[in-house]
């Protein structure tokens, strides 16, 4: 959904300010230089006031004053926010600091924000982050809501002036941005929709309009995937009136289109009864959210498109609905997959791990990629783990783990590495088939993952457990919503930074 929110880069040096102005606030107060933007009068204001509130400027913290004048010609509400933390690694980045400020205006009112702290005026790209930052802050899913419109609650500013010292370097760094944010948006809003909307034929279609941005673009029905032998992915949907679709999103922006390309596989389950191994119903609502790792690969497509990437990238989603029905897949039952490796079926609400096998086997013959990294909401337990503040990262790659922790600490969607080992395997060894779909209760997070490993054939890869971190995800200063969107900024950097060339 749109945010309703305008932005717009404006010299640091321009006078005058909206109904409501922001300033930054360091330890050591305002920075010198808005002495001379706001005049002394109204700087030595600002400064009374924080001493006697005993303001330190600490992160987060915000100072609102009464509506004076000596801003401009109206009167101008002025809220004072602080930058600064004891705590190194607790300081915000730019695009966190962004959704801090977003979250302190006023809202429903248009507002100025001088980007300048004690340590000087933002850059150019610092500028663009912050106002990723406050575009992220400001979304928010409202399709459905017919009472309200959105500019009637007063929920989101209307407009924001950020004074910069180089608008037209901000302005140039920003459609990146606009790129970035607008695939964590498409990300966002596949998650939040209903089940009954977004079924896996609609979620094919919504893919299929990247062809705009001049992405290729294959769905697979399923009588092709029958044909390839993807029995693992369609057993999982047999079950639901819903047919299963596979799409493969391809964006070959690299110099060379023949070079080897890189691949992100997403786990697409629409809607996550359990099937016969049903789910109890408190929190079953929140299952329309288990295809948050498609969603991300779909939203990074879009980001990588709209950039103009210069990387050759796959990007491919196995879309299922997993239900109970009387033509339902059963615990006991053996299926064959694509790679011809058999799996008893212990549990069928270990499903995800199901359709991403024949996803992965199916890119890697298919495109032989120099990796794969696949994103999935696949257990609880790595919410056990990790809680809701990092994604499990599983590889068999060490250059690629360590990229991909690299990115994910630039960005914020942040990673904890989690052990393979062939110990693991026994517990999903079979008697009677090539392997088990779970190995139980423990380490059930790691297990999921040598499950995966058997459908890598040998390709580089890594797996992004982000069921704490996508799905029904804590609430942070960029995102107010029930999604995140959570791996598309994470993705985009790590292809940014370590794949264009």
């Amino acid at each position: 959904m749109s945010t309703g929110l305008t932005l717009s880069f404006v010299p640091l040096a321009q006078q005058g300010a909206g109904p409501v102005l922001a300033v930054l606030a360091g330890k050591s107060g305002l920075a010198p230089e808005l002495t001379q933007r706001l005049g002394a009068a109204p700087a030595k204001r600002l400064s009374e006031a924080m001493s006697a509130e005993n303001f330190k400027g600490k992160t987060g913290a915000a100072l609102a004053l009464p509506a004076e004048t000596g801003f401009g010609e109206k009167p101008t509400h002025v809220v004072i926010i602080g930058v600064d933390s004891d705590d190194e690694e607790s300081r915000p980045g730019f695009v966190r600091l962004g959704g801090q400020v977003y979250s302190k205006l006023p809202k429903g009112r248009d507002a100025s924000v001088l980007l300048i702290t004690p340590k000087g005026p933002f850059s150019p790209e610092d500028s663009a982050d912050f106002a990723l930052g406050m575009k992220l802050a400001a979304y928010k899913f409202d399709r459905y809501i017919t009472k309200k419109k959105p500019d009637e609650n007063g929920e989101v500013a209307k407009s924001v002036l950020l004074h910069v010292a180089d608008p037209v370097a901000a302005r140039r760094a920003m459609k990146t941005r606009e790129a970035i944010y607008g695939g964590v948006e498409i990300a966002r809003d596949l998650v939040n929709e209903p089940p009954n909307v977004l079924t896996p034929v609609e979620f094919a279609a919504r893919a299929e309009k990247l062809e705009k941005l001049g992405v290729e673009i294959e769905i697979l029905d399923e009588k092709t995937m029958k044909k390839l032998g993807m029995r693992a992915l369609l057993g999982v949907g047999q079950g639901s009136e819903q047919e299963s679709r596979l799409v493969i999103m391809k964006w070959m922006g690299a110099k060379n289109e023949k070079a080897q390309p890189i691949a992100f596989v997403g786990k697409g389950v629409v809607f996550d009864t359990g099937g016969i191994s049903i789910k109890p119903a408190a929190g079953m609502e929140d299952m329309k959210g288990d295809m948050a790792g498609a969603a991300a690969v779909v939203g990074l497509m879009h980001a990588l498109a709209s950039r103009k990437a210069k990387a050759n990238v796959i990007g491919a989603i196995g879309l299922v609905e997993n239900m109970p029905d009387g033509k339902a897949q059963r615990p006991g039952d053996i299926v064959k997959s694509m790679s011809g490796q058999t799996i008893e079926i212990i549990n069928t609400d270990a499903e995800g791990r199901l359709v991403l096998a024949d996803v992965l086997w199916h890119v890697k013959q298919k495109f032989n990629p120099a990796f794969m990294v696949n994103l999935a909401t696949l257990t609880g337990a790595i919410m056990v783990a990790l809680g809701q503040e990092h994604a499990g990262l599983f590889s068999n790659n060490d250059e690629l783990a360590e990229r991909l922790f690299k990115s994910g600490k630039a960005t914020g969607e942040k990673l904890w590495r989690m052990p393979l080992g062939a110990e693991y395997d026994k517990q999903i060894d079979s008697k009677v088939a090539d392997m088990k779909n779970t190995g139980g209760r423990f380490g059930g997070s790691i297990t999921a993952a040598q499950f995966l490993q058997r459908y890598v054939d040998g390709c580089p890869w890594a797996h992004l457990d982000i069921a704490g971190t996508a799905m029904g995800s804590p609430q942070t200063d960029i995102n107010k919503g029930w999604s995140s969107g959570f791996g598309v900024r994470l993705l985009d950097r790590l292809v940014a930074d370590f794949y264009e060339g």
